[in-house]
């Protein structure tokens, strides 16, 4: 993966820009309970927190996903049968993939090929924004993955929930003080493991699915096991998304519910307080 990350790298500018400007980012933390949150000034990342993802704006202009629309610099590898991993020309982290559908369908459902990308990128967690959950391209289906010790939300489960606790978890049984809801699921390589993996849509909540109102993460731990994170969703943006006074320009997907809220304008990074992200993730979650 390091190679294909430097060719990347070498021969489109654009995303060396872009990985470059990574190491100018503005960061600061907040305790909120049991969970550490970064903020991130990354004014990159406005391409995805201020798309229109309504179906209007959608149908006018072509899909950045398919194939016959990418720039000529990027290059993909199959991951796996259906599915091409491509490099994030608007990074969170320096390492961030995007992995898209090769047929153009909409962003659907729960992605059990997930597991079979998390297992073919070690120490990477794969991860889903349901249609109206922070994906910024509905139209196409597609995953991302980043480096799982990026994520403060992975850290978390893997600290709180264990094999011992059981198959199945949620932030309540687990009694974290965390400011939204989540469900933990182990996935062993028993028969039981595998019932649990095979009634995930149950365990997460069909109609979340069925509405794209989750963001689902898939990653294997340090010890090897499978793990699946579900945050169930609310509301796709918070009610003072926008670009003025007072508003704050936050579009909450999977990396924001995992922990680190990404901002892009300077005058919301420097002004958003504790309350505010709390705000944030009570409207957007359950």
């Amino acid at each position: 993966m390091l190679e294909f990350i430097d060719s990347q790298l070498a021969e489109w500018p654009l995303a060396r820009e872009n990985y470059q400007a990574l190491g100018k980012t503005e960061r600061r933390s907040m305790q909120l309970g049991d969970l550490m949150v970064g903020i991130q000034h990354n004014p990159a990342r406005i391409v995805s927190t201020g798309a229109k993802t309504d179906s209007k704006s959608l149908s006018a202009r072509p899909c950045f996903l398919c194939r016959k629309n990418r720039p000529s610099q990027q290059t993909a590898l199959d991951i796996t049968d259906g599915w091409e991993l491509l490099l994030n020309p608007y990074p969170i982290f320096p390492t961030h993939f995007t992995i898209v559908s090769k047929e153009h369908r909409p962003q659907e459902g729960f992605p059990l090929d997930m597991v079979t990308m998390a297992e073919k990128l070690p120490g990477h967690t794969v991860f889903f924004n349901g249609k109206v959950a922070g994906a910024s391209c509905p139209d196409h289906m597609h995953c991302q993955a980043v480096k799982t010790a990026e994520l403060p939300l992975m850290l978390l489960v893997e600290r709180s929930h264990s094999k011992e606790a059981g198959h199945i978890a949620s932030s309540e049984s687990l009694g974290l003080n965390v400011p939204f809801s989540f469900k933990s699921v182990i996935v062993t390589p028993d028969l039981q493991g595998m019932e649990v993996l095979a009634d995930i849509e149950n365990i997460i909540g069909k109609e979340c699915i069925k509405e794209g109102r989750l963001n689902a993460f898939v990653w294997i731990d340090g010890n090897g096991l499978l793990r699946i994170c579900a945050v169930p969703r609310r509301a796709h943006r918070p009610s003072c998304y926008g670009y003025d006074d007072g508003q704050r320009l936050i579009s909450p997907g999977c990396i924001d519910m995992a922990g680190v809220l990404i901002v892009p304008l300077k005058k919301d990074y420097d002004l958003l307080t504790e309350a505010e992200v709390r705000e944030i993730y009570k409207e957007c979650s359950m």
